[in-house]
């Protein structure tokens, strides 16, 4: 379910078109992504079987699926993508010390422990003019979930069995919203809570 800011149920198309999207898969992402970088003139960033076109792939698993999960991602692309973990976490902190996304105090900045997703942009910006990167939904990144040290390469794990998810969600408690709380998900799972922004390699 949608609701705006005030808490009305928001239902239809166009009603619910500035709240989030959600019960999307990491799997689902890479297409989104892919297809709005052709639309756009713009190269993809993905690849599944060596095929970037996502009408070459096969139907969008809904379960795990070895083909799927060995997608390989061009960072020097100047198509759409999912944020590794590390730029997840730099944007969220906006060059902030905060513990939420903007501010310390969560009801600032996050959507939580509500009914369902927000409208976007209705809390407060981190400094560098982000919105809900604490709340409304957890986002997924393109890094498999692992243990990270000072070793741990940009991009993450080399391998694992589930994908990066970061930010809390309009279910979850205010302590999943901070900023260095790190959660994962099955890549084929399309959660009521689960969503994904998209970014693109600066040049």
């Amino acid at each position: 379910k949608a609701y705006d800011k005030d808490g009305k149920e928001l239902t239809g198309d166009d009603s619910v078109k500035n709240n989030p999207v959600n019960c999307v898969s990491w799997y689902d992402a890479l297409v989104y992504c892919n297809t709005l970088s052709i639309k756009e003139k713009l190269t993809p960033c993905y690849a599944i079987g060596g095929k970037t076109d996502p009408s070459e792939w096969s139907a969008v698993p809904t379960e795990k699926d070895s083909t799927w999960d060995a997608a390989t991602c061009d960072f020097t692309a100047d198509g759409y993508r999912l944020p590794t973990e590390a730029e997840w976490e730099w944007a969220a902190r906006g060059g902030e010390s905060y513990t939420y996304a903007g501010s310390n105090d969560v009801y600032d900045v996050a959507w939580y422990n509500t009914n369902g997703t927000r409208d976007v942009k209705t809390k407060k910006a981190n400094a560098y003019g982000l919105y809900d990167m604490s709340g409304n939904v957890w986002e997924y990144c393109w890094d498999w979930y692992g243990s990270i040290s000072s070793d741990t390469p940009a991009s993450g794990s080399a391998s694992g069995s589930y994908r990066c998810l970061r930010g809390g969600s309009w279910g979850f408690n205010a302590s999943f919203a901070q900023v260095a709380y790190r959660d994962y998900g099955n890549p084929y799972y399309r959660g009521d809570f689960y969503g994904f922004r998209v970014v693109r390699t600066a040049k």
